[in-house]
């Protein structure tokens, strides 16, 4: 496997982490906090560099489970060698020490140049996430621009917070938590390169953006959402607004330039490069990526039974549903997108370069509690000036990318295999009643179907959240341990006692917590090998064994690529697979149910959405019926 492969499934998508939002409760006051938002930051500790042996010995301890015993013997004296005093690891542990006592944090820029800017793959199903939100009581226009009138205005108010600095600092086992993210997914938006991308943000700008675009019938507008004093458009304004972009836009065949955008990155960049070079291109494009967000009122998609409409959502948040469809109303560039429907379907879309899922997560939930909330005051409005149009000189060569776009688009569209599956039997009520943590019981069940489906363990990624520090991005949790692999062997063997079965499930789920508890305090292993890694490229030196290794490469191989996501809405995220003959499996416990997104590649004949949502829910009511039936596990 080459090295951008490897790095390429090391991001495993690094979805979102495991911090839970607090409670966005607006502050009393909304005046301008200035320079809070600063002081919180200073007062956050550098990322850590984990102890070069300690991550050597747990390097070994997570390859158990997954590499044959011959395998591992060979790995185990490459990591020997690597340690020794005075040897190639060491001489990189001192390297990447002198890097982080340098900079804000030592892995960062790293991260998200290797994961993210780097990557080539298309942004759609690969990379950037969609939100499924609860179906909404409307199926016409009418319904769809008042509901998109009211989500302007709830982002706008959580926006207010941002921008005066008094957004509640999140809190994880009693430690603040980097707030970065929270200034990075407005204004913001990826550009394409020929061979890397880049962010821009435009926030921070001494006159900062004060419109959104709104992308209708595949045409793009820009709508000024603030009055000429800065107070936010109210809702009923922002209705004539939309109302107004929605009739001026009614034809339906317009060429959909927006699916560039989900074209693999390096034919994006030379697309890219041709389309700016026409000046009412290049205005247009700059107008869509500096603006706060894009919402994209979507026409509505194919009927599906009630069962069913979770998982066509998804579909429709995460690429569109094709070129016959959706897929032409975006720019998949933009850090946020949110899609309201004709026919009540909502949700998002985010690039994920920017930020993990938490802060979206928190940002949707106050959204959707503000479009809760009747309009209170029906203002006198004064004339409004009409929404500006966006126009595309589409040349030829333009048109023929924009049709090789499509195809690839319909492609990928008819690869990806998804299930939105709502395991309605139980939720986080069920560990906690046996002080089990919810994550980790879901995580072993995952274990358990996973092994029943294939009769092995495989490299599993969770993501966990570096937030405890300044600049935290991600690391991982490796949820196949020597525990849980002990447990899902032991736990359809007739011949062991059920007693003995759930003291094993306990002793996993407590191994899963210790590793997350390890990982969100900085001391996990693959952000410090990748680290390692990167400073043997930085120091022209030729890459020691270790990262060469077979173990190295099955290690970065997630075939389940996973990420709780945890929301007070009843929502679900979800995101593709990060290897061909792989899972990705997102999931929000609520109290008495749990959403499971699950994703797989319809070209491997090996994997199944379907078959995994199936297996993961026996997995689960069994572990639950076996505590039942165990007296101790009551105890």
């Amino acid at each position: 496997m080459t090295f951008l492969g490897i790095l390429a499934r090391a991001r495993a998508m690094s979805k979102a982490g495991m911090a839970k939002p607090s409670c966005l409760v607006k502050p009393v006051s909304l005046t301008r906090i200035p320079g809070r938002y600063l002081t919180h930051q200073e007062g956050l500790p550098k990322l850590p560099v984990p102890p070069l042996n300690q991550t050597c010995d747990r390097y070994l301890a997570v390859l158990e489970p997954i590499i044959e015993s011959e395998e591992l013997n060979q790995t185990r004296t490459l990591v020997e060698e690597f340690q020794r005093p005075g040897g190639v690891g060491e001489r990189l542990q001192q390297g990447l020490e002198r890097r982080a006592h340098k900079a804000e944090n030592w892995l960062s820029d790293w991260w998200l140049q290797m994961a993210y800017l780097d990557y080539r793959m298309p942004v759609v199903i690969h990379s950037s996430p969609g939100v499924v939100l609860p179906r909404l009581e409307f199926s016409d226009r009418q319904g769809q621009i008042r509901y998109a009138a009211k989500l302007i205005a709830g982002v706008l108010d959580f926006k207010t917070m941002i921008d005066n600095e008094t957004l509640p600092v999140e809190y994880l086992g009693g430690r603040p938590l980097c707030m970065n993210q929270y200034y990075r997914v407005l204004s913001s938006c990826r550009i394409p390169g020929i061979k890397s991308d880049s962010v821009v943000n435009y926030a921070s700008n001494k006159t900062p953006p004060r419109h959104i675009t709104v992308v209708h019938n595949f045409q793009f507008y820009v709508l000024d959402v603030y009055n000429s004093d800065c107070t936010p458009l109210t809702v009923d304004q922002l209705y004539v607004q939309l109302e107004k972009i929605c009739n001026s836009s009614l034809q339906t065949n317009k060429e959909p330039v927006g699916i560039l955008t989900s074209n693999h990155r390096n034919s994006w960049g030379k697309a890219y490069a041709n389309l700016i070079r026409d000046k009412t291109n290049k205005e247009s494009v700059r107008a869509i990526q500096k603006s706060i967000f894009t919402v994209c009122l979507d026409a509505p998609m194919p009927r599906a039974s009630d069962d069913m409409y979770r998982t066509r959502a998804a579909v429709q948040m995460l690429h569109g549903g094709g070129s016959r469809w959706n897929s032409g109303n975006r720019w998949f560039d933009k850090t946020l997108q949110f899609i309201v429907g004709e026919d009540g379907a909502c949700g998002l879309i985010y690039e994920h370069a920017p930020a993990e899922g938490p802060p979206i997560v928190a940002l949707i939930d106050h959204v959707v509690e503000y479009t809760k909330k009747s309009d209170i005051v029906r203002t006198p409005m004064a004339p409004l000036p009409m929404p500006q149009k966006l126009c595309f000189n589409i040349s030829p060569e333009l048109k023929k990318d924009i049709e090789e776009a499509k195809q690839n688009m319909n492609i990928m569209v008819q690869d990806l295999d998804i299930k939105v599956h709502v395991f309605s039997y139980f939720g986080k009520n069920i560990p906690k009643s046996y002080k089990l943590s919810p994550d980790a019981f879901i995580q072993v069940a995952l274990q358990l179907a996973y092994y029943r489906m294939y009769q092995h363990c495989c490299a599993t990624y969770e993501s966990a959240s570096l937030r405890m520090f300044r600049l935290g991005r991600t690391d991982t949790i490796r949820s196949a341990s020597v525990d849980s692999a002990t447990f899902v062997r032991a736990m359809d063997d007739q011949s062991i006692q059920n007693s003995e079965k759930v003291a094993l499930l306990e002793k996993a789920v407590k191994a899963h917590r210790a590793y997350t508890d390890m990982a969100i305090r900085g001391q996990a292993i693959d952000r410090h090998l990748l680290g390692l890694k990167l400073q043997a490229i930085e120091d022209l030196s030729a890459l020691p064994d270790i990262f060469m290794d077979t173990s190295y490469a099955v290690a970065n191989h997630y075939n389940l690529s996973t990420s709780q996501v945890p929301a007070k809405t009843d929502c679900v995220m979800c995101f593709g697979p990060v290897v061909p003959d792989g899972y990705g499996v997102c999931y929000n416990p609520m109290e008495e149910h749990i959403n499971f997104a699950i994703s797989a590649f319809n070209s491997c004949a090996d994997t199944s959405a379907t078959r995994l949502a199936h297996a993961l829910e026996d997995a689960l009511l069994d572990m639950k019926a076996l505590l039942e039936q165990t007296p101790k596990a009551k105890l």
